[in-house]
This record gives C-alpha cells, structure tokens and sequence, in this order.
C-alpha cells in the first residue's frame, strides 16, 4: 500500500563526501526549520547522519534540498535513506531541529574538508574598521579556514583540532552556538581576545626590535630581504617579487636553477596586470582551493622579476589566500611577492619554528613571521591550470586533499593502502568504495621525505581509523615506497608502473568498457623487469582493452635507445641524443645535422659505454633528446627542463606558423612481443629541417604533432575502441595534450585525461587501488590481442 503524502513518516539519513567543517550541520538544522520537520544532525564516521521526520511530502524536499542548497565548499558524494518503523520521541529535541554532538562507530569513512581560503565575508570583516574582526590574521567561519591541517583525529570537532589550546571567549562562544551564525559550529573559530596570535623572530640589526609582526616582514621584504611566513599548513620563503636580486639570491639559495617561483598577488586585478586571466582561470583563482595557476604571461610584465620563471611563457599565480597573507601584501602596498614552499630540495615544507631555524636558517635573511596555532600536518599548495575550460590539477595538496573519491567499481568492503612511486609521491587508503588521498608528499630522494612518506601512510590509517588489509605498491624494487611496503608487509602487491596510470585515468573517468591508452612519461619500471630485449625502462607504452573483464594489455612500444650513464643522462639530455642516433642510425650513417649537433661520433668511449647502458622506451626521454638535438637544453637544470623548453618552443611555433605537418613515423617488428614505433623517419626528416635552415621552434611543434599522429593512427588500429586514454607525466605538456585532444576528438575518438588527480605520479595511487580491485577479482592479465596491421603509421 502506498504511503500518503501527508502521512508522518521517520527516516534516518546518511549523506558522505566533504561535509565536515564545511557548515554542513548548521546549513541541515536551517533546512529542516524551513520545511518543518523534525529531526537532528550529528558528524557521525561515516560522514553527517541525519534523523528526519515529518511528512513524506517536506521529506522529499528536504532531500532535494541537500543536494541542491548545500554551502559552497560542501561536496556530496553520496545520500543513503532508511525508512524507519515507528516515529521517534519528539520529546528529545530541544527545538524543532538540533544539531547533535558527534558520535562515533566501527565503519569509517574520512569526511574531513581541505583548508579553504578565505571567504568574500570574511575578507569583508578583515577590511571593515568597525568589526570585532578587523585587522585579525586569523578570522575565519564555516565557509573557510583551516580544516585538514588542524585535526588530529575523527570525528571533526574543536576538541580534535590543534584548536582545543584556545577557550572561546563569550562573544565567540555566543557565535559558535548561533545555528543563525555562519560561524555556527565553526571549530576554528577565533577572534583578537581568544585566537591565535602572530609574532616575528629578526634574524639581523634590521628586523631586530619589537612592533607589529606584519609591518616588520614586510619591511623586511621591502628591504630585499627574504622572510619564512608560515601559514596554513607551513612556511613560505617570500621575497619581493619585483626584485631581481632578492629573487636571484633566493634561487641559488634554494639551488633551484631554473624552475619557475610561484607568485601570490593581493587579487584578481593585480593577476590581470601580468597574466592572461580568461573566465574559467578566474573561477579557479577565487575559488575555495585557491591553488597555484599557471596563466600566460603578458609580453609586459611590470613588478615581476624576469628571474621569477626565465624564459617561460606560463607565470604561477595565487591570490592571497588567507587573512595573514592578505595583511602581508597589504603592509606592502599591494607588491606582489615570491611564495615558494619552505623546504630545501626534496624535502618537506616546514611547519614549526624550530623545524624552520634548523633547516631554512641560511636560506632566511630577514626573519620568521610565524604564529602559535599549531600545525597537525603540513600540506603544500596545490598547482593546477585550465585546459579544455575545466581545470586540471598538476599537483594535488592545500584545497583538494584529503577530498575523497568515490568509484561503485570498488568493492564495498576490504581497506588498502597504495604507497605511490618514488616521485610526486602521494599515498591513498581506499576504505570500501571510497578512496582517501593524501596530500602532495614529493620526491622520497632524501631522509627526510621518507620519513615524511612513511607518516603520511600511518597517518592516513590513524585519521581514518583504519589498518589496511592489504599493502598496494610500485613494481620498482628499489623506489623508497616499494622498500617502506615490504617491511609493512611481507607480500605487498606490486602494481606496473605504467598500468596504474592507465586504470587511474580509467577509474576517474569510470571507464568500463573496451579503450585504447598510452601512457608516455619520464621512467617506470618495466612489467616483469622489462622486455625480453633488456629494455627495463619503459614510459611510451601503448595499450588496449577489449572488455571490461580484462586488463589493459601493451600492444605497442616508442622503439627501445640507451641511456648513457643511466640517471646521469637525464641530467645531461646530450648524453640520451648520443644514444637515441647511434641506436637508430649506427656509428656510420649519422645524418650530418644530428652529428654536428648531438656529439662526434669519434666519442668512442661513450660510445663504447653504450653496450652497457640502460635501455628505455621512454617518451619524456625522447622529448630530452630532442631538446638537446635542437640547441634547446643540453644540460638540464631541473627535472623535465629539456622537455619544458621543448613545450615552450613549440608554443611559440603555434603562435607564428599553426598549420604545419607532422613528421613521419615508422613501425617495425621487435625481439619483445610488441611492435617498435619507429623514430628513424622523424629523426631523418628533423635532420633535413635543421640543413635547411627551419625554424627550431617549427621544429619543435613538427615533432609535437609526429606525437599526436602516432596517438590517431594507434586508436585507428584497435578493435573499434572509441575510447581513448592519455595518461603518464608526459601529458601535463599542454602542446601535447591539446593537440592530442583535438587531434583525436578530429578522428571521431573521445579522449580522456587526468583532471582530478595529477597525470603524473602524482595520481598514481588511484590506478595501484584500481589494479588491486583487478587482482581480487581474478581478472587476468591477457596476451597481446591480435590487430589490424597498421604498419602505415
């Protein structure tokens, strides 16, 4: 029998994603007042857990409204309801919807937000002399502030954050249990009486003295000098960034060549002043996250050092972030500055003081600006740019992490752990179908970033309140993830490199049936330790899946070189054009243009190192080598700088001549069970293109689209598959991956990329949990299938 619309009717409702300390609660309480039901919300483990009652009519609006009225910085993932037998006791309520206090439970599901920047309300108070609030670095509601970096345990209230050290004075406490206060439940609420508070420590006669923290950074900024601002979750090194010798101090310091400085301005309009700013990078600038975006700069760039990002076209931007940093910029009259993470090369950002003395002390000249809110852990900032008009994050940490991701292909129960790769490290705890990330970690070359690894894996588990049954990894013996699985277990799961790529792109994107994929990036281990031809290091793989029931299996190959002086090589890209034209031509038939410009082929004792050299089929040392062929980058300064200026010339290219072929390809048979996609022709035609005087960054934009080609005729060769995978580090080339998508989506193929979750190694945890769902599921890894004969390409 149908229920009558009018008739009271009970339900217990639980609503996850990011719907803790985000004003969910207070924003429930409010709607279930409109609508005239009754009920409670509480922060339960699962997520918020709702009682409801009322007619099923106000119940169903009640839903809706959930869904399509919550906050801003709210995201739902996720509405179960559950009819319940009888109504419940009106009698329990206080009024007609309270909020409840937190409880707790066996089923875990991490439903803390990301820190947030702040608010147009807030940013309002800071600047209003007449607010309680004016002028306070630290303000903040339920719509923004810190969240992840503050709380050291589930569920999410003040008595779990680093804020339990600071009582509420009454009018804060008046405010926190308004549920008619957009501070309402806020747990880091604070103000000038009760909050957290900034001081300055001098490092010199001209910072020494006593005065307000803000103006004695500033005037040490002012001054050239460089000051460690700590903020939400660690220290900035911020310089002047209309200084050319603070900035020029500051990279050698940091020993960081170069690799272009992030910048933060006061607003958007500052931003507009040096950068192209289009509608969809607006959005992603005044967004919640506030992440780092890369905008085109303009050709005039005044009051940003040409030593900030030298040579590149890409300017990283941020608006100030929090009220501390929009006081600094304020003391500075609006001067934009450098704000790079407060770390020395591959190690974490620091997030005490006495981390910060110890570690940036030769590196800070002017000081630490610095506060007594406690850090539970540090994340850095997240870097993303718009591409396709939707943003694409190029690494995930403030703002984003640890923002779950939810996949129905997941089994409901079973928790894992991924441990990531050995760079762009991030670890992820997949809990029945949900999947938590960690924030940004970063390349695990020192002690002190696998330590940092190592804590983010049991810190994961501690806030989740997990322990993994099963410990997921990269099949690399020797990366410091890899090492950190096999003592926390003893059969951890080894995952292919380029494979978990591949199903990251898939799982994001819920790909479940047949596709075609690449996966182009730097360095992966092989599957099985490599090919039957001694090519262990692969990074140009292609592809393809048939049906959902199968993984994906390699049908194709970039055509093996060596490395000369293996890791010494992607230092020197010099080094891996040597090798690439001595594999491909041999010692006698060099084209002359390649000769001149890559080394003479005399070199026999490089030469002779060949026969030992390691092997790849790697696409981002394909783009070094041509890098170094063109005069681009023979010695690189950071990593991917060779392949970066080979973007950047072929940016230019499109600017000046857009219509131009690509090179050719070809395909040959190999000693593995995969064709070689052949170089020979494009290396001949780019040797003819040098003798004949072309431009080398026509040059560049020629070997770009030799790329895109290979893609189509690939996807061309599958078996019907429209769906078409671009995965791998290779992919954050924007060149690249616009023209792969346009190219594609020309030939009547749907491409999909990462978006959510760094193409790099950065999202590879995802496609580790995704491979791991394979195994349980016992779906094999098949043999190459038979294709089309596509030797044409």
């Amino acid at each position: 029998m149908e229920r009558v619309a009018s008739e009271l009717c009970s339900q217990r409702i639980a609503v996850t994603g990011v719907v803790q300390g985000v004003g969910f609660r207070p924003f429930v309480q409010r709607l279930g007042e409109a609508l005239g039901v009754v009920g409670e919300v509480a922060n339960g483990m699962r997520g918020v857990e709702i009682l409801v009652q009322g007619s099923l009519d106000a119940i169903e609006s009640f839903v809706v409204g959930l869904r399509e009225q919550a906050p801003s910085a709210a995201r739902i993932d996720r509405i179960e309801r559950e009819p319940l037998d009888r109504p419940f006791d009106e009698d329990r309520f206080t009024s007609r919807f309270t909020i409840a206090s937190s409880g707790a439970g066996e089923e875990v599901q991490l439903a803390v937000g990301p820190d947030l920047a702040m608010c147009d309300d807030c940013r309002a108070e800071l600047t209003d002399a007449n607010d309680r609030r004016f002028g306070y670095p630290f303000l903040n509601c339920t719509a923004c502030g810190p969240r992840y970096s503050i709380v050291e345990g589930l569920p999410y209230d003040r008595a779990t954050t680093t804020m339990r050290a600071f009582s509420m004075c009454e009018s804060c406490r008046e405010e926190y249990e308004d549920p008619h206060d957009r501070r309402f439940h806020a747990q880091p609420i604070a103000c000038p009486e009760c909050g957290p508070r900034l001081a300055f420590e001098g490092v010199s006669e001209v910072e020494s003295g006593s005065g307000d923290p803000l103006e004695r950074a500033a005037r040490a900024i002012r001054a050239g000098r460089c000051a460690a601002v700590l903020g939400l979750g660690g220290f900035h090194l911020c310089v002047d960034a209309g200084s050319p010798s603070a900035v020029a101090r500051l990279r050698a310091r940091k020993q960081r060549g170069a690799k272009p400085f992030a910048v933060m301005f006061a607003d958007v309009a500052s931003i507009e002043r040096v950068a192209f700013v289009d509608e969809a990078e607006r959005r992603l600038l005044t967004s919640p996250a506030a992440p780092i975006v890369l905008l085109r700069k303009r050709s005039d760039v005044p009051g940003i050092a040409d030593e900030i990002a030298p040579g590149h076209p890409y300017l990283g931007c941020m608006v100030a972030y929090t009220p501390q940093h929009a006081l600094l910029l304020e003391r500075l009259d609006g001067r934009p500055v450098v704000a790079t993470s407060g770390n020395r090369r591959d190690e974490p950002i620091c997030r005490t003081l006495e981390e910060a003395r110890e570690r940036l002390g030769d590196l800070v000249d002017g000081g630490f600006l610095h506060h007594d809110r406690a850090i539970a852990r540090p994340i850095d900032d997240s870097v993303a740019r718009v591409l396709d008009g939707n943003p694409m994050l190029l690494r995930r940490a403030r703002g984003y992490a640890p923002v779950g991701f939810e996949w129905s292909g997941f089994p409901e129960d079973g928790v894992d752990v991924a441990l990531g790769a050995h760079l762009k490290n991030t670890v992820a705890v997949r809990t029945g179908r949900r999947v938590v990330f960690s924030p940004h970690v970063g390349d695990l070359a020192t002690l002190e970033a696998r330590v940092y690894h190592e804590r983010a894996v049991s810190d994961l588990q501690e806030l989740t309140r997990t322990r993994a049954t099963r410990v997921v990894c990269d099949a690399h013996p020797d990366y410091a993830s890899t090492l950190l699985a096999e003592r926390l277990t003893n059969a951890p799961l080894r995952v292919p490199h380029h494979l978990a790529h591949v199903l990251a792109v898939a799982c994001e994107h819920d790909l479940r049936g047949p596709f075609a994929a690449v996966a182009w990036d730097g360095t992966g281990y092989g599957e099985n330790g490599g090919d039957a031809d001694g090519n262990a290091i692969w990074g140009g793989e292609f592809f393809e899946r048939t049906s959902e029931n199968q993984l994906p299996c390699r049908q194709m190959r970039l055509r093996p070189f060596p490395l000369p002086g293996g890791e010494r090589a992607i230092r020197e890209p010099w080094r891996i054009a040597f090798g690439l034209v001595r594999e491909v031509f041999g010692p006698g038939d060099v084209p002359n243009a390649l000769r001149v410009r890559v080394t003479d082929t005399s070199d026999e004792l490089l030469a002779a190192s060949l026969r030992f050299a390691p092997r790849c089929s790697s696409v981002g040392r394909l783009f070094d080598a041509v890098a170094a062929m063109l005069g681009l980058c023979r010695v690189a300064e950071y990593e991917a700088d060779a392949a970066v200026r080979l973007e950047h010339a072929a940016l230019r290219a499109l600017g000046s001549a857009p219509s131009v072929p690509a090179y050719p390809w070809g395909r040959r048979e190999s000693l593995a069970d995969v064709d070689d996609l052949d170089p020979r022709p494009m290396l001949e035609a780019i040797a003819d293109d040098i003798d004949a005087g072309v431009n080398v960054d026509v040059i560049a934009l020629r070997f770009h689209l030799a790329l895109v080609e290979s893609l189509v005729a690939f996807a061309r060769s599958c078996h019907g598959a429209v769906d078409i995978i671009l995965s791998g580090g290779c992919f954050q080339n924007c060149v690249l991956l616009e023209s792969s998508i346009r190219g594609l989506r020309d030939a009547g193929y749907r491409p999909f990329w990462a978006r959510q979750f760094p193409s790099n190694d950065g999202g590879l945890p995802l496609g580790q949990l995704t491979y791991a769902d394979y195994v349980s599921r016992e779906i094999p890894h098949v043999s190459r299938s038979p294709r089309q004969d596509s030797r044409s390409t």
